[in-house]
């Protein structure tokens, strides 16, 4: 394995000259934990920590490395972790608002293709498609939506391949990752070391995918819930995996809500789930109070929705919102 092989080319190597002259080393985030990072020079894998010096000089906390970066570190003396002394340029970069917070979240820097992931039955939602859409596009990759659980009845795709709603210029790919139905369709997008995020809600398939996409089980996956054909959540911190035929994935928890950090439009919400739910209740106006027949409450009774999460949709202030939508 080499550096070229995680997306190093000639172009960044121009780049690092200055710090090579400081004698730096090149590395790419492969993982990100709370205390420490984990950072590839291509033949080998190290922890890596900030130093004091690149934290004060983040504006914002999505300055400071993420999973996809290129960093230059410094050599560690002894079985400490080697600092990270800058974050080099970056050519994309997937970010959000992060939830509950005014502040930018990193997703995952210096990606080429954003893998869309949905899925056949309760997950799909086209409003939700229309955010990470947006995500994509201001980030600077190109956009794929892929259309898991393709084994489970539905109509989502149309038989030329397109979903209504969605621009027709935008690759749309319906498979199986569990039976490998299509997934070998997607092995185009990681052309000449190509890097490709999978995004998506918890359940969706990312890391059956993911597997699928290097060949073997690097993630753990868990079996579809019985009473609504939905995956549960496995992946803990977003990682960058090499697959031994070329290219890289990077594969990330799956994301509650999404809001977009520079939103061009104010549709957005931090609760698109509950409300994917809310349309299912029996009546249009359902308040998810006393009402029989309300979604909301019984993926709340069954543990499918966060209690808190749920007070923080219906606390006060927010019934003027939910009425204009």
């Amino acid at each position: 394995m080499s550096l070229e092989a995680l997306g190093w080319n000639s172009q960044r190597q121009a780049e690092f000259e200055a710090y090579a002259a400081q004698g730096l080393m090149p590395c790419r985030v492969v993982g990100e934990h709370r205390s420490h990072f984990r950072v590839s020079t291509g033949t080998s894998e190290l922890s890596a920590v900030i130093t004091g010096r690149l934290r004060k000089s983040a504006a914002e906390r999505s300055d400071l490395p993420g999973v996809g970066d290129f960093v230059a570190i410094r050599m560690a003396e002894g079985d400490g972790p080697a600092p990270i002394e800058a974050v080099l340029r970056r050519t994309s970069a997937l970010i959000r608002k992060a939830a509950g917070e005014r502040r930018p979240q990193l997703l995952a820097a210096n990606i080429d293709v954003v893998f869309i992931v949905t899925a056949l039955g309760g997950d799909f939602n086209l409003a939700r498609m229309e955010r990470y859409l947006a995500l994509v596009s201001e980030s600077g990759a190109t956009p794929v939506v892929v259309v898991n659980k393709a084994d489970l009845p539905g109509d989502v795709v149309r038989p030329n391949g397109q979903i209504d709603g969605i621009d027709p210029g935008v690759p749309i790919h319906a498979i199986s990752a569990r039976a490998q139905d299509g997934a070998r369709d997607l092995e185009r997008y990681f052309e000449g070391n190509r890097t490709v995020a999978l995004i998506g809600s918890s359940g969706v398939g990312k890391s059956t995918l993911t597997n699928r996409l290097l060949g073997h089980d690097a993630q753990a996956t868990q079996e579809v819930r019985a009473h609504d054909g939905r995956g549960q959540h496995t992946t803990t911190h977003r990682q960058l995996f090499t697959r031994v035929s070329g290219g890289t994935v990077i594969d990330s928890p799956g994301l509650r809500g999404l809001e977009l950090w520079n939103p061009s439009t104010d549709s957005t919400s931090d609760f698109d789930d509950i409300e994917a739910l809310a349309s299912q209740c029996r009546f249009r106006d359902c308040r998810h109070d006393s009402e029989p027949g309300c979604a909301v409450r019984a993926a709340v009774d069954r543990g499918d929705l966060d209690a808190d999460r749920f007070a923080s949709y219906v606390k006060p202030g927010r019934d003027s919102l939910r009425t204009a939508r």
